[in-house]
């Protein structure tokens, strides 16, 4: 007998709480669906074929877009990763969809023999191996699964369809999770930098890290330097800059130097904090490598660690020299 599970392109109010979630990184590696093959309303032996991920988003996501539209999804077990994502581990990839054409005896519910992929899936799956081994051939739908109705009426996508964006909404939803992330250690490293550095440093660190973490996505075409690591130091610089004045300006009391010291404290502290953080997003975009990741991190992290220690050995410093002056 085989098996295969009913779905619809109807999303409930309980799916949309699963999305927020998500989106929350409430429990992250949870959001997931049993693999197999699926009936999307009422389809028949030669409905098509699409081919997703177990990831609760990327299933949702092609089924409402293909409302009114009848036919299978065949589920790969990614272990809750989006279809990206598990494309460059290997879990969207051929051997796991050669298992689930086998499982779901898919050559006996269907007349003929197309696969529908997501592009983004492309990395982790060898189109001619599909077709040696199971008999099956690999299409490649378009980027986005909206443009998916529109692609079924000739089965040709667009250059339109077949360009990755990452605009401004692709970056604002992964401010969700970025923010819940850092809340605590957010919380805490402001407190401990308020007993050691007063109110202006203690929310000097908070916003850098902030920056790093949410404004940075958000900007991140906008910051005029090549990499992540430099429009890291290119944003933190910019954020440092009013706790800077406000530092000098708080003690007026003080030398010229020690103002300065505090000042120079700052901006080595931000800029290293917010650069450290940009480089969260280098797997996160459309335009990085893994091999000019590796480079950017070997070039850059150092001077990023130096820049704390200075800062710290500043801090360290400069409270030692206030408190016996």
């Amino acid at each position: 007998m085989i098996d295969i599970k009913q779905t619809t392109s109807d999303l409930t109010l309980v799916d949309r709480l699963d999305h927020l979630a998500a989106r929350l990184a409430i429990r992250r590696m949870r959001h997931r669906i049993a693999p197999g093959l699926y009936k999307l309303e009422d389809p028949g032996p030669d409905s098509p074929v699409f081919v997703t991920a177990n990831y609760t988003l990327s299933f949702d996501a092609l089924r409402s877009s293909l409302k009114g539209i009848d036919g299978y999804i065949l589920v790969l077990d990614t272990k809750g990763i989006n279809v990206w994502c598990a494309a460059g581990k290997g879990t969207f990839g051929t051997d796991e969809l050669l298992k689930r054409i086998d499982e779901s005896k898919l050559k006996d519910v269907v007349n003929h023999r197309k696969l529908i992929l997501p592009q983004l899936g492309a990395p982790g799956v060898a189109a001619h191996t599909i077709r040696e081994r199971s008999g099956f051939r690999v299409e490649y739908g378009p980027v986005r699964t909206s443009d998916l109705p529109e692609y079924l009426k000739t089965r040709k996508a667009s250059p339109e369809m077949r360009r990755v964006r990452f605009n401004f909404g692709d970056r604002f939803i992964l401010t969700g999770v970025e923010f819940v992330q850092i809340l605590l250690p957010m919380m805490v490293l402001g407190i401990l930098m308020y007993l050691v550095g007063g109110v202006i440093f203690s929310a000097a660190i908070v916003v850098s890290i902030f920056a790093g973490r949410i404004l940075f996505p958000l900007l991140l075409p906008l910051i005029p330097t090549p990499n992540f690591s430099t429009k890291g130091f290119f944003l933190g610089t910019i954020v440092a800059m009013p706790f800077m004045v406000l530092k000098f300006l708080e003690q007026a009391d003080l030398p010229l130097w020690i103002r300065l010291g505090w000042a120079a404290v700052l901006l080595l502290s931000m800029t290293a904090i917010t650069s450290f953080m940009a480089l969260n997003f280098t797997g996160s975009t459309v335009f990085t490598s893994r091999s000019g990741v590796e480079r950017e991190i070997f070039r850059y992290f150092p001077v990023m660690t130096w820049m704390a220690v200075a800062s710290l050995i500043g801090l360290v410093a400069l409270n030692l020299i206030q408190l016996f002056r």
